[in-house]
């Protein structure tokens, strides 16, 4: 049997060849002593307060997506030094839903939670269990509160039933406005051994829509880490998804992106849209008007 890849390993060749172009890889050496395989204590106290968990990984044809999972806190729990369990699955209509129904799938995670401005990442393998999800994990870590805004959790959960998702290969009206005024979306990228779920946030405008079928952002300074970036320098694929965190809908895309590296230093994503699909009410969540994040830079016209 061959050994099995070393999908803990810190930085693939991607984010090293993102950290050289950037000048940070001493400094991304540092904070990868922050990545571990072990759940500590105060990250699985951290998950079982949570009542939402992004999920990042491959639908069945190779399209990278990031879904939503929600549940009442408690519905994710470290279930082992190594391991989460999570309580419930996408519904059956989610693109990732195939995926994770099967073994050893590659997920990324992102926990993140607005009440108190904290996430934690971890990446691993799924499986399905009888109440839903195992994964088992390569990497787990933390990441600082740059850009994420805070939001206070409303009691309740929103009466209306999530609808039947809406699928299309342009962004209409409706959805280029939304985009357009979202202050947070979550990208989903994927490497040769795993998968990863990450965040992006600025004040709204931050993400431009250029025209149904692409948009574009500025990549803000961060941990110097560049496990995004890294993934696209190495393979395209792309998910982006974004959340209304009045009405719960959600706005689920896939395609590719790119990385346009100018002469300041400054970075700018691509994104160009294969297909979108947009769920109401998704979420059962009702979250307050955002309180946005001291260090997110101010938007030109």
């Amino acid at each position: 049997m061959a050994p099995r890849a070393d999908h803990h390993a810190p930085y693939h060749h991607g984010s090293r060849a993102v950290q050289d172009k950037a000048g940070v890889r001493e400094l991304a050496d540092h904070v990868a002593r922050s990545i571990s395989q072990g759940i500590r204590p105060v990250a699985a106290a951290f998950l079982e307060i949570q009542p939402q968990l992004v999920i990042a990984g491959t639908d069945p044809t190779g399209a990278v997506w990031a879904s939503p999972l929600t549940g009442t806190p408690g519905f994710v729990r470290a279930t082992g030094p190594r391991q989460i369990s999570i309580t419930g699955t996408p519904r059956a209509t989610d693109p990732l839903a195939p995926a994770l129904a099967r073994e050893n799938t590659p997920v990324g995670t992102l926990a993140l939670d607005p009440r108190t401005r904290r996430r934690m990442r971890l990446n691993g393998r799924s499986r399905p269990t009888p109440r839903g999800l195992a994964i088992e994990a390569d990497q787990v870590f933390a990441n600082c509160p740059k850009y994420l805004q805070k939001r206070t959790l409303h009691e309740g959960r929103r009466p209306e039933r999530p609808g039947e998702p809406h699928r299309t290969t342009r962004l209409t009206a409706e959805q280029h406005a939304s985009v357009a005024a979202s202050d947070t979306f979550f990208l989903a990228t994927v490497h040769a051994h795993g998968a990863d779920a990450g965040h992006r946030g600025g004040n709204p405008g931050f993400v431009h829509v250029t025209s149904p079928t692409t948009l574009e952002w500025d990549d803000y300074p961060g941990n110097a880490m560049f496990l995004s970036l890294g993934n696209l320098h190495e393979d395209p694929r792309a998910g982006l998804l974004f959340l209304d965190w009045t009405t719960g809908t959600t706005l689920q895309l896939t395609g590719t992106a790119r990385t346009d590296h100018a002469d300041d230093g400054s970075r700018t994503v691509r994104f160009t849209l294969t297909e979108a699909v947009e769920t109401r009410s998704a979420s059962p969540w009702r979250w307050s008007d955002p309180e946005y994040s001291p260090a997110n830079p101010a938007v030109g016209d």
